[in-house]
């Protein structure tokens, strides 16, 4: 599913932020992948969204090459993923079943498709009967489920969640996890980029951990 071939990671400043790290992960797996600041943990993921191109190696995701993805056809390749980030990046100015929706129409579906799926989504997340609430009128956990609704609304096969619980109290953290996990069950291949170290143990899933940008543990929580 993916697959990461001696890849490393330079920045033009000089900074190195992984050495000829490679590692595989299957379809349907979920991944944690931990360690300090400056790791490596958010440079893995840039190389994911092919936001940054590896100095050295090769990222193989469902066999392709993504380093012969042409510039105009990212926009296609990142289709097929979802992302949440730790600061949820909804728009202020629309209201929640327009932030799930604009992911939609971004990809051309219909607005009858739209109406159907975007209620859909939301009652899965719990946020039935907050549709037209807007951002600000939200808590900070009913932001992150409304951020995990739109990165998931299109059925992506990989959802990459980068410190997706950084701001969220531990009741929020552990409720996000377990929406993370039911999305896991539908097939989605899941990785969880965190420091919190108290959600991967109480998880027990697949755990990578990074040091100075070297993979130096690769173990499954029991």
């Amino acid at each position: 599913m993916i697959r990461l071939e001696n890849i490393s990671m330079t920045y033009p400043a000089g900074v190195t932020a992984l050495q000829d790290v490679s590692l595989s992960i299957e379809k349907g797996e979920f991944v944690f992948v931990t360690g300090s600041s400056g790791s490596g943990k958010s440079t893995l993921i840039k190389l994911l969204l092919c936001e940054v191109k590896p100095t050295k190696g090769n990222i193989y995701i469902q066999g392709k090459n993504l380093g012969n993805i042409k510039r105009r056809k990212l926009p296609l390749y990142r289709r097929k993923l979802g992302v949440v980030f730790q600061d949820f990046r909804l728009l202020k100015d629309r209201n929640v079943y327009e932030n799930v929706a604009f992911a939609q129409r971004v990809i051309g579906k219909s607005k009858q498709y739209i109406h159907h799926q975007v209620p859909q989504i939301l009652e899965v997340m719990g946020l039935g009967d907050k549709l037209k609430a807007f951002p600000n009128q939200l808590s900070g956990g009913e932001q992150q489920r409304v951020a995990l609704a739109r990165a998931v609304v299109n059925h992506p096969i990989v959802l990459l969640a980068d410190e997706p619980t950084g701001n969220l109290d531990p009741k929020n953290s552990m409720e996000i996890m377990e929406l993370l996990e039911e999305i896991n069950k539908t097939g989605t291949t899941v990785i969880v980029v965190t420091h919190n170290l108290e959600i991967v143990k109480a998880m027990k899933k697949r755990v990578i951990t990074l040091e100075k940008g070297k993979i130096i543990k690769d173990e499954r929580m029991e």
